[in-house]
């Protein structure tokens, strides 16, 4: 009998052209490191009285689909991410190009989603995938990942693939040019940040899930509304330049940004970063460090709160 195993999972992904709607073709290979993505759907217990002690059978709940997925920070599947975070880029180039994705857009793409065990065998679509929310960590080491948390609107299982052909055959994947921590840098207003220890940042589309009262317990679709980018700097406290910024409440521009030695590169412009006032501690005789909890908002000179700048050979998403 076969088990299933992680090292044997695939994940394919594709944009939608109607809601839910999983499409015929046009899938491609994802690079992922795990999954919480699925459905679930909860039983609620009999609360009828007037048959003895032993409960009446339970009814079901609604469904639920919805999770997260832990993907590399690479120079060209990661546009697909950003794609589902931003809404579609404005490209330029004619090889490297330059996808260009902007925060503040209205509507966004929905994904279908298939994962796979062929060795069960149990292929999984989840269609209507919109994406909430899109985090990682930038660290001196480490494994560089992002984690993509989704909306689904439900998911469809069966024993043979939609997306990766038969016998079990995957789309062409996109050539895996992962970032690290190593190729990672922060600047503050075009300048360099320096002291800084460990850095976060979140871009959530806080999604509004529209639960109607439907036959199939799905739910109508999930629509954005306000934006938020935030995160976390932690300093090491050597200046005062972050501390009188927070305590005039005045606003600056950072960039997190990768580079690899090949060309390829992926910028987080934040154009608007307000700092709050932190608790300056010393704790002990080891050096004293500073968290500051960063929001950001719209830039009235700018127009929009960020800017994702993707460089690579991939002509379009």
């Amino acid at each position: 009998m076969a088990r299933a195993q992680g090292a044997r999972a695939q994940m394919a992904l594709a944009f939608e052209t109607t809601y839910g709607t999983p499409p015929v073709g046009g899938f491609t290979r994802m690079p992922f490191a795990s999954t919480s993505l699925g459905a679930e759907q909860p039983l609620l217990n009999s609360e009828l009285l007037g048959y003895g002690r032993d409960p009446l059978a339970p009814i079901n709940d609604a469904v639920t689909a919805d999770g997260d997925v832990v993907v590399p920070l690479d120079a060209e599947a990661f546009g697909f991410w950003l794609k589902a975070a931003f809404g579609d880029p404005t490209t330029t180039g004619t090889g490297p190009w330059t996808h260009e994705f902007q925060s503040g857009s209205w509507t966004l793409p929905s994904m279908s989603i298939e994962t796979g065990m062929p060795e069960v065998p149990r292929y999984a679509m989840y269609s209507g995938c919109v994406l909430d929310q899109l985090t990682w960590q930038m660290q001196r080491s480490g494994l560089l990942t992002a984690t993509a948390r989704l909306v689904a609107q439900g998911e469809t299982v069966g024993t043979t693939t939609s997306a990766f052909g038969e016998p079990a055959s995957p789309p062409a994947a996109l050539e895996l040019k992962r970032f690290g921590h190593f190729n990672g840098s922060i600047t503050r207003n075009g300048t360099a940040l320096g002291n800084v220890v460990s850095a976060e940042i979140t871009y959530a589309n806080n999604l509004d899930r529209i639960e109607t009262i439907r036959s199939d317990g799905r739910i109508d679709g999930a629509d954005p509304s306000i934006a938020a980018l935030t995160g976390r700097i932690e300093v090491r406290f050597a200046d005062q330049t972050l501390v009188s910024q927070a305590i005039n409440g005045e606003a600056c521009e950072m960039e997190f940004a990768y580079v690899l030695p090949s060309g390829e590169s992926l910028r987080l412009t934040v154009h608007a970063v307000y700092l709050p006032r932190p608790r300056i501690e010393i704790s002990g005789p080891q050096g004293v460090q500073a968290t500051f909890d960063w929001q950001a908002a719209r830039d009235s000179v700018v127009g929009r709160m960020c800017t994702a700048t993707l460089v690579n050979d991939v002509e379009s998403y």
